[in-house]
């Protein structure tokens, strides 16, 4: 798979100047005619609820084992990256950045009331009774569990996958390479990257307008701050601007201590119902829920009540279904970002296990206990309130704690970061798909769509349209469904041919390089293993013997009519690239790769001890990445023969896939 070079301008202008002028015109719309835009967009998702619920259920039934059967395969062992790449990030940053962008804010919202909405109004059966406790534990987790995180681990793995390993833009038209190849940078790639932005973009928004609800309504429980738009506005304003901060200052520093800032207080909140609640209950039933949950995973994973309907499925399953897909573009595309280096299988570990394991826990802490509340201690009034205003339901359920007043204002600041790593993680994803991916972008744009996400919420806000884009961003799911479905195909494809030619490099009884076989024999051989050259002694050798080998393999390969490049890089690597039309093209690269000096070595040195002294190696990289035999001390006969090793496997690879 040869992936074309995007244009080195950092803005992709159809894609920032269309979305942008589509998401004013649905603002406009929203604003400017609400009655009707409400009306158009819930009629859309009446219709898809009343004739492909069915598609939803089913893709995300697919989606669920794709995933689960990618990281047991073979497919398992490839990397989001080449060969010798390693993850950017700890595996506990890894996670609190996932975790703060992917659904962080709706355990804040949704910890404490769907479990006692579920239990107080069942879809089937009488509510308030043990057994519509026990149901409703069940409803929320699959709700919560594994079915939303594989919707984004398998959007992130096919970006992160065609993005790292194959060198195509981190953007979502690279989903679509293996089914309409170079085309992914014309009208259809940007239509792809378009969508995206525009939902990622909605999506955040609406969030922010509906969240500040949620925070107002905790402030004014608290501190008695009047429930008003304005309130709710300055509080955008707030939130928006904090996002920006943290954008502008990078992933490295805003999102990543954010997103771990987060999880502390996640866990420590968390802790503490554990400790002050019904504790031994709250075991009990995590173990017991997970059980239920997972021994009955298959028959919730397919039912639609068809012979039962109601409007429950539409309202809570299709919903949620509908919204994780929805935002599946931005968390899936911000989750590859964040996951360069890692082994699908443990990719989706850490995506796919741990989240929902957390999130499972979460569920049973506070739902669990909320729940022994109101049918265990007779406290009605919880029930009461989360059914008048669900946005209520954490702080009135707090109050039930000692220092009440001190544990609503942990987790006010909680919702309130995570708002704020939910928009500048947003604002990074849109500012990647508008300019083609690439890295480093100016200022400037990172500060436009953080504040577009500001001023879309504050506009809806005043006007009451928040409603209608929620239901159209959740609308938009259908078409993006069928998208993804045809990108699982492809990436199964990808992974295939990727396998075939692992498989086939390493199929050989010695999968070593050849030894040196010139002159010098296994003494000279010895020698060079004993040497611990300095990078300019590396470097003098790629330009004196390694770059002459790749010149004379260009050169013949050129009489034969095909196309070989030589190629230099900043670190004095060099590389051969010979092409071939419409054919993977084989790759040749040695570079100069630094190593820890080994004690046995430094000691008897004669500098400083005190500083860890490097060496240095000829490594060679193939496509693939590196393949971890160093070069350094051959001749140039030496490393003509391994680059025909190489190639020789190469098109046997070509071969065997044709």
């Amino acid at each position: 798979m040869e992936a074309k070079q995007p244009s080195s301008s950092y803005l992709n202008a159809p894609v920032f100047y269309g979305s942008a002028l589509i998401i004013l015109a649905l603002v406009l719309y929203s604003v400017g005619f609400q009655s009707q835009a409400q009306a158009l967009f819930s009629d859309a998702q009446s219709w898809i609820i009343g004739n492909v619920s069915w598609l939803y259920i089913l893709a995300v039934a697919l989606i669920l084992l794709m995933v689960v059967l990618l990281a047991f395969s073979r497919y398992g062992d490839i990397k989001l990256g080449p060969d010798h790449s390693e993850p950017d990030y700890s595996a506990l940053t890894w996670f609190a950045m996932l975790f703060s962008a992917g659904m962080g804010i709706g355990l804040m919202f949704f910890g404490v009331a769907e479990p006692v909405m579920h239990f107080l109004s069942p879809p089937t059966g009488e509510g308030g009774t043990i057994l519509a406790a026990r149901d409703a534990m069940k409803i929320t987790f699959f709700h919560w569990g594994l079915h939303a995180w594989s919707i984004y681990a398998i959007v992130a793995m096919i970006l992160a996958y065609f993005a790292y390993r194959h060198g195509l833009p981190l953007t979502l038209r690279s989903a679509l390479y293996p089914l309409i190849g170079e085309r992914i940078y014309g009208p259809i790639g940007h239509a792809v990257d378009i969508f995206a932005i525009i939902g990622t973009v909605l999506g955040v928004a609406t969030s922010l307008g509906l969240g500040v609800t949620q925070i107002n309504t905790g402030l004014n429980h608290l501190y008695g701050l009047p429930i008003s738009v304005p309130v709710q506005i300055g509080l955008i304003i707030a939130t928006t601007l904090l996002a920006t901060i943290s954008v502008v200052t990078g992933l490295d520093k805003g999102v990543r201590r954010l997103s771990e800032l987060n999880l502390s207080l996640a866990a420590l909140l968390m802790l503490v119902v554990l400790i002050l609640g019904p504790t031994v209950f709250i075991l009990q039933t995590f173990v017991q829920n997970t059980g239920s949950y997972l021994s009955d995973i298959v028959n919730k994973t397919f039912n639609l009540y068809a012979y039962e309907p109601n409007d429950w499925i539409g309202g809570w399953t299709l919903f949620y279904w509908g919204w994780w897909l929805a935002w599946s573009p931005f968390v899936g595309l911000f989750i590859a970002r964040i996951s360069r280096g890692r082994t699908i299988r443990e990719f989706v570990a850490g995506v796919l296990l741990v989240p929902t394991a957390f999130t499972l826990l979460w569920m049973t802490v506070f739902g669990d206990t909320a729940i022994h509340m109101i049918l265990w201690e007779n406290v009605s009034s919880l029930g009461e309130a989360i059914e008048r205003d669900s946005s209520l339901a954490l702080f009135a359920f707090l109050e039930h704690f000692p220092f009440s007043g001190f544990i609503s204002l942990i987790a006010i600041i909680m919702v309130v970061v995570f708002f704020v790593t939910s928009a500048d993680s947003g604002a990074l994803v849109v500012d990647m798909l508008a300019s083609g991916g690439q890295p480093g972008t100016p200022v400037w744009q990172r500060i436009f769509w953080a504040s577009t996400m500001g001023g879309v919420a504050i506009a809806l806000l005043l006007a009451d349209g928040l409603t209608a884009l929620q239901t159209a961003t959740i609308a938009s799911a259908l078409p993006f469904t069928i998208a993804l479905l045809c990108s699982m195909w492809g990436l199964l494809k990808a992974l295939r041919l990727d396998a075939t030619k692992q498989g086939l490099r390493y199929q050989a009884l010695n999968t070593s390089p050849s030894a040196p076989r010139s002159a010098g024999g296994w003494q000279r051989r010895l020698r060079n293993l004993m040497l611990f050259p300095r990078r300019a002694h590396v470097v003098r050798f790629i330009a004196e013997v390694v770059r002459p080998a790749c010149e004379a393999i260009a050169e013949e390969m050129r009489k034969q009519g095909y196309t070989a490049e030589i190629s230099e890089g900043e670190d004095r690597r060099v590389r051969i690239e010979i092409r071939h039309e419409g054919e993977p093209d084989f790759i040749y690269e040695v570079r100069p790769r630094a190593y820890v000096m080994p004690s046995f070595v430094a000691a008897s040195s004669e500098d400083d001890e005190r500083e860890e002294r490097k060496y240095f190696r000829a490594e060679v990289h193939l496509k693939e990445g590196g393949q971890d035999y160093d070069v350094m001390g051959w001749s140039r006969d030496d490393v003509i023969g391994d680059i025909l090793d190489q190639y020789e496997k190469h098109m046997h690879f070509l071969h065997m896939v044709r």
